[in-house]
């Protein structure tokens, strides 16, 4: 028996995408085939407990050059770990597991939550969420959609938001 393959996405070297579990409508992310897990930005982090499940609560400027827009998240907490970034920084990083919707691809990814407020996106696509489903044209942008208009505006300023 021969199985079909199903033909994987093409991607850009940056795209846009939606963590709608996050309530967050629309973010850019860099895709970053040599970063191994994928990084969101996540200021005010804190850990708590509720009936009896680990949780993580955090802000993030979703949109870049925007910190008058803060979304305020929770996740349950998939995990700890130490994590290098690519100055050999070493950092614990709490880590979540949330959808993505990428294209036409909705899966589940790991994101790591991190301060990105000064780095150009505030999101990284790691090369583990890609692995199987993507494949990354290193000289393209934007090969799932420009930048979704519609989705920004559901972005009023100062937009605070709790997700249980």
């Amino acid at each position: 028996m021969v199985l079909e393959k199903q033909a994987k996405q093409i991607l850009g070297w940056r795209e846009w995408l939606a963590l709608p579990s996050l309530g967050i409508p629309a973010i850019k992310a860099k895709v970053d085939t040599g970063a191994k897990t994928s990084a969101l930005h996540a200021f005010a982090v804190e850990s708590f407990l509720e009936e009896g499940v680990d949780k993580v609560r955090f802000q993030i400027h979703p949109l870049q050059r925007r910190t008058d827009i803060v979304q305020t998240c929770v996740a349950p907490i998939a995990d700890q770990r130490m994590v290098s970034d690519s100055g050999g920084h070493r950092e614990m990083r709490y880590v979540i597991s949330t959808t993505i919707v990428l294209g036409t691809v909705t899966t589940e990814a790991e994101f790591t939550l991190t301060d990105r407020d000064s780095m150009q996106f505030r999101m990284l696509l790691g090369r583990s969420t890609m692995a199987g489903i993507f494949i990354v044209d290193p000289a393209a942008s934007y090969l799932v959609g420009k930048k979704p208009r519609t989705k920004l505006l559901k972005f009023p300023v100062n937009f605070h938001s709790s997700n249980p």
